[in-house]
């Protein structure tokens, strides 16, 4: 049976961060290309689910902390019908009061309650009722309101990094995996060092997971891998593309965020900043279960979960990084620098 890629939904978070940065108006000029994300039931892949009252995802007024979980699947050899599995899942949340975003990656084999299913793995809440019912079950999880999603396939991703440029990225090593199920048009073969990536080169680098440590590495590198394509979609050039790159991206992209909603954003990222991001569940409250007589990550205890994801949102890594002007008068006084100059050149 061939192995699914895990792949990374870069593609809408992105153009998310890229809101949030500040560029709602220009999303807004473009207004019929951002619509088109979102899709009628008739064209919807997830059309098939009954919308529930108790999964409504709760409005977001602006004033409160917005969280947006983003997920991503290979939908490759699917039949009619069929939805794959979110293997990739991160929750972007942002704070209007501080301007920080923070970003978790979920681990998808994380053994969770699925509201209305019992229990499963992560993953497969999307597969189960869709993605409110995937809204609904992680943010019981972090013990957060989940008010929008975005999902993404296979080709969104490669299509957004080619219709930014590409991006120049630091492999942090070798990189080689063969698979001949797919006639080896899905193999993996990266160099360690600075390099250009397109959209193939870097889907092979952000679906990688033959480590040690498989996902818990994976989930790392591609919120790594994520600020930089942010960085690229802030450029003044893309920037200026930005409709087209969304309407490049459309069709591979689904999201019940509306234009308003985007605009909403986007005026909230004009003092944005990233303040930090986190893997969950964090290594320590992690189990190895097995159930069915399949191994899973079990959480030792959820009532800490939800307070080390309350932790995570507390910090901000953007202040932290800055000296206070006591410790920067410190170092001064420490070097021998002072404002008043000195007989050195």
């Amino acid at each position: 049976m061939r192995k699914k890629w895990k792949i990374f939904s870069y593609t809408l978070l992105a153009l998310v961060i890229v809101l949030l940065a500040g560029v709602g108006w220009y999303v807004y000029s473009g207004y019929q290309e951002v619509k088109g994300l979102q899709k009628s039931e008739d064209e919807s892949r997830f059309g098939q689910f009954e919308q529930k009252p108790e999964e409504k995802p709760p409005e977001w007024t602006g004033t409160e902390r917005v969280n947006i979980l983003i997920m991503g699947g290979d939908e490759r050899g699917l039949r009619e019908g069929e939805v794959a599995r979110s293997d990739t899942m991160m929750v972007a949340s942002i704070d209007p009061t501080t301007k920080g975003i923070h970003l978790f990656s979920v681990l998808r084999d994380t053994y969770i309650e699925i509201p209305g299913h019992g229990s499963d793995r992560a993953n497969v809440a999307i597969t189960l009722g869709g993605p409110e019912l995937a809204m609904k079950a992680i943010g019981d999880l972090l013990g957060l309101d989940i008010q929008y999603y975005v999902y993404a396939d296979f080709q969104g991703f490669i299509k957004l990094v080619d219709a930014i440029g590409g991006v120049d990225f630091y492999v942090e090593k070798d990189m080689k995996y063969s698979d001949a199920a797919d006639g080896h048009v899905y193999d993996i073969d990266l160099k360690e060092g600075q390099q250009h990536l397109d959209g193939e080169k870097a889907l092979q680098y952000v679906r990688f997971r033959h480590d040690k440590l498989s996902d818990f590495t994976r989930t790392e590198r591609q919120r790594n891998f994520l600020k930089a394509v942010a960085d690229k979609m802030q450029s003044g050039w893309n920037i200026i593309k930005l409709p087209q790159i969304i309407g490049d991206i459309s069709p591979y992209i689904e999201t019940n965020l509306s234009p308003e909603d985007m605009l909403k954003l986007g005026n909230l990222g004009l003092k944005s900043h990233q303040a930090g991001s986190a893997q969950v569940p964090p290594m320590e409250l992690i189990s190895d279960e097995r159930v069915g007589g399949a191994a899973v990550l079990g959480i030792r205890d959820s009532d800490e979960l939800k307070e080390y994801v309350q932790e995570v949102l507390a910090t901000d890594s953007a202040v932290a990084a800055t000296p206070s002007p006591s410790a920067s008068s410190s170092a001064s006084a420490e070097t021998g620098d002072s404002s008043g100059g000195s007989d050195s050149e």
